[in-house]
Order: C-alpha cells, then structure tokens, then sequence
C-alpha cells in the first residue's frame, strides 16, 4: 500500500532553536528516529511532507534548507514551510526565498495560539492571496472554536486552497471517557467549513489531541465525521508524527479505518492521491 503522508515533523534542537519543546519531545527527532518509528508501521510505501516545526521565524527559510538536507535519508516529497502572514512584506520576501526552492509546496502561519479574527487583518488576507498566486497552499492549524475564522478566510480568498490541519483538532476525551463527535459544535463547524471547495482536512493530530492513551475506537467516530462533511477526495492522512504518536498504531487506525469505509480507488485516494494532488506533488 502506498502512503504519502502529509504532516511530518522533524527536528533538532542543536541545529534549530524552538522555543516550545518540553518533556519527552525536546530532544532530536531526524532520520534515524524516524527509522526507527516505521519499525512498527506496516510494511507500505511512504513518502513525507514535512510540516513546520515552529522554530523560532528568523529561522525559518533555513529550517527549508535544513529539512531539505536530509531528503537522502527521508523520503521527502514536499515541504510546508513557514511564511508570518500577519506581514505581508516579510511573507514576499519569504516567498522569493522559497521560490528557489523546489521542494517548498506551501506555507504555514500557526493561529491556534492567536486571538480570534487574526486571520481576519487585511494585510493577512493580502499575504494569503500572494501564498496563492505563487501556486502555495495554506496550512491552517487552529483550534475547533477557532473553525469559524478559517471559514472566513476560505471565503475571503477563494482562490486559496486551504488546508485544515488535524481535523481542527475536536475536543476527544479520554480513552474511558471519549467526546462525542456527531452533534457537537465542532462537527458542525467542520460541516460548514466543508461547504467550501477550496478547502481540504488532514487526517492528523487526533492522537495528540486526547487524554492519555488513546484507542482507535476512541477516534474512529471523529474520522466518521471527516468524511461525512469532506468526502473521500478532500481528506488527507497525516501522520503528525512525533507530536502524536505511536506512528504505527496511528497509521494502522486510519488505513483500517479506510478499508472498513471505502472501495479501493477512495482508500488509496486518502492514504495517498489526495495529498498528490493538493500539494502538487512531483
């Protein structure tokens, strides 16, 4: 089975600076932890995009060129790298820097930790449409209250393909005590969210998202969701790796998942085609 997943983090603290590792994370995750991950995934065919690692923005355009160094032992596919929207001409400078290139797909500007309407400046919304005249698309991390401002964004600039990350990471409960997922004010958002076409949602981050242990009787109803509001060929699988985790078991719930709920075509479209296209990959 062919999987591209779309949201790999990688990183080292003695290469980059990032201000947010804590705990078991702060400490290098590169090629051969990666290695070691697929151990326990199932024997497929992988490639990766490399989602940011919010290091700290002076740092970003040589984050690129750091990640894209290790493209001889990562099967790297494309990159998304950070661009600070909120500026419009820093976010042209990073763009001419990112034009040279090749393996830069698209761009992120972390919201989860910003105030509501952030993304609502019109200098952010300039900064969007020149992520989408360069032929980028735009990774939306956010918070699911936070749903209502990406629908904003969406409508502001259509011309923008949007990409919402971890399914705009839905309050999941614990493994004893699971959220609900149909009927609640996030899958409602995740509803109208959906109804505009120049947005697409990454199967990522569920993991990380619960309290403790996790099962995947525990997320599968929020995957449900997803694909109730999206449809099979504006869902991409992400594995978020390290920041969730184990990767296999996270790899194994989703392509169960998908075999339980889709024909051949739709599954490798998830685990794989999707992500092709969106990023327009080579």
């Amino acid at each position: 089975m062919r999987v591209v997943d779309g949201h790999l983090h990688l990183w080292d603290p003695e290469v980059l600076t990032y201000e947010w590792l804590e705990g078991p994370l702060l400490r290098s995750f590169g090629p051969d932890e990666l290695d070691l991950a697929l151990q326990d995934a199932p024997d497929d065919d992988f490639g990766f995009v490399f989602v940011q690692a919010e290091c700290t923005p002076e740092q970003s355009v040589a984050e690129v060129d750091w990640v894209a160094s290790l493209a001889p032992r990562v099967p790297l596919r494309g990159i998304v790298a950070r661009a600070p929207l909120e500026d419009p001409a820093a976010t042209d400078e990073h763009l001419a820097a990112y034009e040279s290139r090749p393996l830069v797909v698209g761009v992120r500007r972390l919201l989860q930790s910003e105030p509501d309407g952030f993304s609502a400046a019109q200098g952010f919304r300039d900064a969007a449409r020149a992520v989408a005249a360069a032929g980028l698309t735009f990774d939306a991390c956010v918070r699911w209250s936070q749903l209502s401002d990406v629908i904003a964004l969406a409508d502001a600039v259509p011309e923008l393909t949007i990409v919402l990350d971890h399914l705009g990471k839905p309050p999941v409960g614990s493994a004893d005590a699971a959220a609900p997922a149909e009927g609640t004010p996030w899958a409602t958002e995740l509803h109208r969210l959906a109804r505009r076409h120049n947005v697409v949602c990454k199967l990522s981050g569920l993991p990380a998202e619960s309290q403790g242990e996790w099962t995947a009787a525990q997320l599968r109803p929020f995957l449900d969701v997803a694909l109730d509001a999206f449809g099979p060929h504006r869902l991409l699988f992400g594995g978020d790796w390290p920041v969730s985790g184990p990767y296999g078991r996270w790899v194994e719930t989703v392509s169960s998942w998908v075999t339980d709920r889709l024909g051949e075509d739709d599954r490798e479209a998830v685990l794989a085609s999707n992500a092709e296209r969106v990023y327009r990959l080579a």
